[in-house]
């Protein structure tokens, strides 16, 4: 069997939704698992959805009503008939999330989040499980949430493998095409928990995992892996062909097209995953797999803006000590804060990290209790794989470099735009 995953780029809209069954049409579809993520924006729509929950916002009504009307409209133009069961299958989906909304009971921010976001997958996949049979493709549409059991640990659960491999082996019929939602699990108690952000591409190797897959495709909207994000860095190029070592390596400092935890079922069981283009489906793409890492030496940028550098330093200029450093550590734990970088000195710390949840303006009184503290917001972290002089030159151009650090293989520069 093989697993493929679309994320919500390539089904934000009808065009999106015809492109899929075009490209099964090119690459065939018996015995293939389809992963399926939220339409386009879904998911920022429904946490606009949970804000105004929280809130008790009288914007909650519109706000359910701003993705009724989005995926309506994706239903209007992929099915001339109004009668067709789709509309009611979508319909349904709709009254059990504003039944939630109506009777929910728990505070719990992360586990009505999850509630609520799941909606997104379940309707995307709902969607393209009937325009499939329509277009005389049968599928067998699946609940993920029947298949991949997890903790309770809201918004970033853990998989309970052996459960979760039971599930699949035993209920995901082969020779045919399977649709199911990336992103989603459920707990011991059946209630909907979610893998982390970006979590489809994950989902996928699970499944890929349990099933003895024969590969995984990731269908994106760029030609596979790249060197660097095209975005900042002209003349980037595409990798051909990565060690699941280097795309490990990518992902943990930052590269977005592959999700961290993908990769790691993947390469236990050396099944190959593949990134390719829902545009160009015919192109080779970039194919991850067990090899050499001589192959690929050419630089590769990583980019992660948004950035906080902190820089501590003792006080009574004494060492800053591994006591010092654990207890750090577990403040930025609490407060939730990502570190990307470490650099130390007898005297001083500095950590460049994501504050993703803003919570470093409560951090930053108490840090200052014990150390003299320095940070500037807003900076870029530049992560170089197999670095040059050259490489270098081209991300410090027209940049004040505030830290560098440097290994065998990586190097790791924080800028601030001059």
């Amino acid at each position: 069997m093989r697993v493929f995953k679309f994320g919500g780029a390539s089904v934000k809209d009808a065009a999106g939704i015809k492109n899929v069954y075009d490209v099964l049409q090119k690459v065939g579809y018996e015995d293939v698992l389809l992963v399926v993520s939220a339409m386009g924006k879904t998911t920022n729509a429904l946490e606009e959805v949970i804000k105004n929950y929280f809130e008790k916002s009288e914007e909650l009504n519109a706000s359910v009503q701003e993705v009724k009307k989005y995926h309506n409209q994706i239903l209007l133009d992929l099915f001339e008939d109004e009668k067709n069961e789709v509309f009611a299958g979508v319909n349904k989906l709709f009254s059990e999330l504003e039944y939630f909304l109506a009777h929910n009971k728990s505070p719990n921010y992360n586990f009505v989040y999850d509630q609520i976001v799941s909606y997104g997958e379940l309707i995307s996949t709902t969607i393209l499980s009937h325009f499939m049979n329509f277009m005389g493709i049968k599928t067998q549409w699946l609940d993920v949430r029947n298949f991949i059991k997890t903790n309770s640990n809201y918004r970033d659960a853990e998989v309970d493998w052996e459960l979760t491999q039971k599930n699949i082996a035993k209920n995901v019929k082969k020779k045919m095409l399977n649709i199911t939602q990336g992103f989603l699990g459920s707990d011991e108690n059946n209630f909907t928990t979610t893998l982390g952000r970006e979590g489809s591409d994950y989902t996928a190797g699970i499944f890929a995992y349990c099933l003895n897959a024969e590969s995984v495709t990731i269908w994106k909207d760029v030609p596979g892996v790249m060197n660097a994000d095209p975005r900042y860095f002209e003349n980037a190029s595409l990798l051909n062909h990565i060690s699941y070592r280097e795309a490990i390596e990518m992902a943990f400092y930052g590269a977005t097209v592959i999700h961290p935890k993908t990769l790691q079922p993947l390469q236990k069981k050396e099944i190959p995953l593949y990134v390719k283009s829902f545009i160009n489906p015919m192109l080779a793409g970039t194919c991850v797999s067990k090899g050499s890492d001589s192959e690929w030496q050419i630089p590769s940028f990583i980019v992660k803006r948004n950035q906080l550098l902190i820089s501590l330093s003792s006080i009574d200029f004494s060492f800053i000590m591994e006591e010092n450093i654990s207890e750090i550590f577990a403040l930025f734990h609490q407060f939730k804060l990502k570190v990307n970088l470490i650099q130390n000195s007898a005297i001083s710390f500095s950590v460049c990290v994501e504050d993703k949840f803003g919570n470093f303006k409560d951090l930053n009184p108490i840090l200052a209790k014990k150390f003299k503290v320095d940070f500037d917001e807003n900076v870029t972290l530049y992560t170089i794989r197999h670095f040059n002089e050259k490489a270098a030159q081209t991300v410090e151009q027209n940049k004040t470099v505030l830290l560098k650090q440097v290994s065998r293989e990586t190097m790791q520069i924080v800028t601030k735009e001059n």
